[in-house]
Parts: structure tokens; sequence; C-alpha cells
């Protein structure tokens, strides 16, 4: 438990004082003690630029640890993108945490930085400039002050002596006045003290009045050439607290995602990506991919055509009508999975990436029948290609 603060007696009071000897050394120590909060500021602040840089790295890795296992989940359509809008939300919410962190460092820190240099001036054997312009103005100021107020200690001290040696006279006057075994002659003396002492106490209770006076009429000048100097030292805290209140404003604004315009996106886009998940259209992707939807190669009757040049392991290239022949129900679109540069005139030749309709199904040889864009057909090898999805 802490304990209760103590009351300062009135005398210690007055030793705190601003206006008591050397008691403005509190304000000059401002100056050194900002240029010291400017030190903390941008230590603590690089230490929250590490927090950040180190959030956006833990961002980073989590999306790239999840995304291959989402890309091959078992989800499908529109659910399978709203979880995959996660990872991605995720890396832009990664660069931003880094954009902060920069900011934080690059920005806000060297602000201060460039502040605290161009404020504060260090001097060649330690402190700083400012620190010594005031200091000199408020001792320059208590100088004199300072003097009197020496002399008016000295005037008090030598009037409260004189007090106390008269009141020991008196002591010894009362006592001698009752005393029949002291000789008059020594109660005369003592009387003769007494009146010395009184004399010597009024003469240091005049000396007292006039160098209080004294003080009294010189305290108003003191007063404003010490708050000259004061307000001056005013003015320098001013400037100091509103440049690093801008500062905090500016640490604020990057660290304040609430109102960021690129966090309200990504949780915008996110949120617009879950609100579109539909059941109705994965369930017909999956249909038309998967199930019943999916184009079929009915069987038909084929009529046989006798070709000298058929090669093994390929069928001919028919030479009817197109409408004619055995053709896959709308066509598959596939995409080539490697360069292919065909043989025959009746192959088909295609780069890596190339996509075109497969019309016919694989035979028994490996070898289907496709048709590139222009109409142009032919055959190519199964294994070369995939259906797209």
């Amino acid at each position: 438990m802490s304990a209760l603060p103590k009351e300062t007696p009135p005398e210690d009071a007055n030793n705190e004082s601003f206006w008591m000897p050397g008691n403005y050394q509190r304000t000059v120590k401002r100056t050194e003690d900002s240029f010291q909060a400017c030190n903390d500021i941008v230590a603590c602040f690089q230490e929250r630029a590490r927090v950040e840089r180190q959030y956006a790295q833990h961002l980073s890795e989590w999306s790239s640890k999840w995304k291959p296992l989402v890309d091959a989940s078992p989800l499908y359509g529109s659910l399978l993108q709203a979880w995959q809008c996660f990872l991605s939300s995720a890396e832009r919410l990664s660069a931003l945490h880094s954009s902060i962190c920069r900011a934080l460092v690059s920005e806000d820190g060297d602000r201060v930085r460039t502040w605290q240099k161009e404020t504060f001036h260090k001097r060649m054997f330690g402190g700083f400039r400012e620190s010594q312009d005031f200091e000199t103005g408020f001792a320059r100021a208590q100088k004199p002050w300072a003097k009197r107020l020496k002399k008016l200690d000295k005037a008090r001290g030598a009037y409260h002596k004189a007090c106390r040696k008269e009141q020991t006279a008196h002591n010894r006057e009362t006592h001698a006045k009752g005393n029949p075994d002291i000789a008059i002659e020594k109660q005369r003396k003592i009387q003769e003290e007494r009146e010395l002492a009184s004399e010597e106490t009024k003469k240091m209770h005049t000396r007292y009045e006039k160098v209080l006076e004294e003080v009294t009429r010189y305290a108003p000048r003191y007063m404003e050439e010490m708050e000259s100097i004061f307000d001056q030292s005013q003015e320098e805290e001013r400037k100091r607290i509103s440049f690093l209140k801008q500062a905090f404003l500016s640490i604020h604004r990057h660290l304040d995602i609430t109102n960021n315009e690129s966090v309200k996106a990504v949780y915008s886009e996110l949120h617009q990506t879950l609100m579109s998940i539909s059941e109705q259209e994965d369930l017909r992707w999956w249909r038309n991919t998967h199930g019943p939807g999916m184009p079929t190669d009915w069987p038909q009757f084929q009529e046989f055509i006798p070709d000298n040049k058929q090669k093994k392991g390929k069928k001919p290239v028919e030479q009817t009508d197109t409408l004619e022949r055995s053709v896959m129900i709308g066509g598959v679109k596939v995409r080539a999975l490697y360069d292919y540069i065909g043989q025959d005139p009746d192959e088909l030749s295609f780069k890596a990436g190339e996509e075109f309709l497969k019309i016919e199904d694989e035979d028994d040889q490996g070898w289907c029948r496709g048709m590139k864009d222009g109409g142009r057909e032919g055959l190519y090898p199964a294994n070369y290609v995939e259906v797209m999805q």
C-alpha cells in the first residue's frame, strides 16, 4: 500500500518556491528533460515499429502456409473463393503493417530526430546552449535579489540574537531584584547590561526593518525580470509541446487503422466475398463440371472407312462432312500441358498453355481429335492436354 503524501510545512513550501534563490533550476532543466524525452519517444515507437514488422511477417507466413492447402481443399466455387479471400486479405494487411513500420521509423522517427537536432544545440563542454541562456538570464535577474535576501537574513539573525540577549539580561535583572544576596552594585551593573541589550535590540530592529523595506521595494523589479526570463522559457516549452503533440498525432494517424481506407477496403471486399457465397451457383458449377451437366461423347454408329495411310495408334482423318462425324456434343475445352509439333498433316500442333476444343474422346491408342480456333481439326496425344475446369 502506498503511503499518504506528507504535508509540507509552510517554511519548506516557501523554500521550494520558484522565487527562492536557485529554484529556477527546475525550469532550466526542462530543456535537457525534453531532449531526453525525444530520445525516449523515438526508442518507444521504434520498438512499436518492430512489433508492426513482426506482425506483418507473421501474417505473410500464415498466408503462405495455408494457401497451397486451401487451393487443394475439397471446397469449390464461391465457398473456396471466400476461404482464399481470407489469405489474400492477410497479404494486403501484411503490406499495410509493413508500411506502418516504415512510417514510424522513416517519417515519425526522422521528424522527431530532425526537430531535436534543430531545436537543441549542444555545447562543447556538455549541456545545451538553450539551458545556458536561461541559466544566465535567471542568475543575472536573481543575483541582486539573492544579495538582498542574504543581507536580510543577516539583519534578521542579528536582531533575533539581540532579542535573545535582551531576554537573558531581563531575566537576570528580575532574578537579582528579588535576591537580597546580590549586592546593590551588582544589581546596578545587571540593570545597565539589560539597558544596553535593549538599546542594541532597538538598533538591530531598526536595521532589520530598513533592510526588509529595501527588499520589499526591490521585489516588483525582481519579479518582473524573473517573469520575463520565465516567459521566454515558457514560450520555448510551448513550442516543444506543440511539436510533440503534432508528432504524437502523426504517430496516431499511422497506427489508427480503423480510419485507414486501405483496411476498410480489405475488409469490405472480404465481406462482399463472403456475402457472395451462393449454394445455387456452387451446386450448378459442380453439376456442370462433375455431374450430369458434363458434355459426353454419346455412342453413335460409325462407318468403317479404310485408309491405307493410317498409322498404328492413330485414327484416320475422316473426310466426311463435319456434321456427320462422331463428335463430342458441344466439345470440351482443354489446355495444352506441353508443346507438340504434328508429324503428319492430320495432326494438330500447339504450344504449352494454348486452349482449344476436344471434339472426340481418346481412342484405345491414346489419341484425341481436337479443333482449334478457325476450325482446323486434327489428332493430338491425349496426355499432352488437361481438361479446363
